[in-house]
C-alpha cells in the first residue's frame, strides 16, 4: 500500500510540473520578449547596400519628393532595422527615416563614439567615386553601448547622397 501511495504521489507531482511548464510557455505565435537593445531581425550588409542603391534611383527620379517616401513606414525603404537617411556635402542632415528631429542638423563634427562618421559619409560620397561603404561605432537600436555598425552611401544626381547601414555581424 505504501508504495501505491509513492506511486500515485509521484504521478501527481510529474502532472502538476508539466502542467505549470504548459502554463509558462507563450501561446502558439505569441511574440518572445526581446531585448531593447537587440531586435529580433537584423538588416544585412546586402540588404543595406540594396536599399541604398534603390533610394539613389528614387531621388534621381523624385528629387527631394522622395524623402516622403522614405519616411513612410509602407514606402518599401524601412525593412528591419534598415532604414534611409540623407546627407549634403557639408554634413547637414536633410532626411532621416526614423529621426525627424535630426533633419537640418550639422552631423560633420558628431564624434561621440569615438570617430567622425558623418564626415567619413560625405568623404566617401562627395570622392571621386561618389560611392562606397564607411565603417563606424552606433548603439543597436534601444541601446547605448556602441557596436560596429557601416553604412553604404552613394551620390545621387542631385547633388547629395543618402545611405543605408547596417550592424556588423560577428
Amino acid at each position: 500500500m505504501k508504495s501505491l501511495s509513492t506511486v500515485i504521489g509521484v504521478a501527481l507531482l510529474a502532472l502538476s510540473l508539466s502542467a505549470m511548464a504548459e502554463e509558462a510557455k507563450p501561446a502558439a505565435g505569441a511574440a518572445t520578449a526581446t531585448p531593447a537593445a537587440a531586435p529580433a531581425e537584423m538588416g544585412t550588409e546586402a540588404e543595406a547596400q540594396a536599399m541604398s542603391e534603390k533610394a539613389a534611383t528614387l531621388v534621381d527620379e523624385k528629387g527631394e519628393a522622395a524623402f516622403e517616401t522614405f519616411k513612410a513606414k509602407d514606402g518599401g525603404f524601412q525593412d528591419k532595422d534598415l532604414y534611409v537617411f540623407c546627407m549634403d556635402d557639408k554634413g547637414k542632415m536633410l532626411s532621416h527615416a526614423l529621426k525627424q528631429d535630426l533633419v537640418g542638423t550639422d552631423m560633420l563634427n558628431f564624434d561621440k563614439y569615438g570617430d567622425k562618421p558623418f564626415q567619413k559619409m560625405v568623404d566617401t560620397a562627395m570622392g571621386a567615386e561618389g560611392k562606397g561603404w564607411v565603417d563606424y561605432k552606433w548603439p543597436l537600436p534601444g541601446g547605448t553601448e556602441p557596436q560596429d555598425k557601416k553604412s553604404y552611401v552613394i551620390k545621387n544626381s542631385k547633388g547629395f547622397f543618402c545611405g543605408v547601414g547596417a550592424y556588423v555581424k560577428k
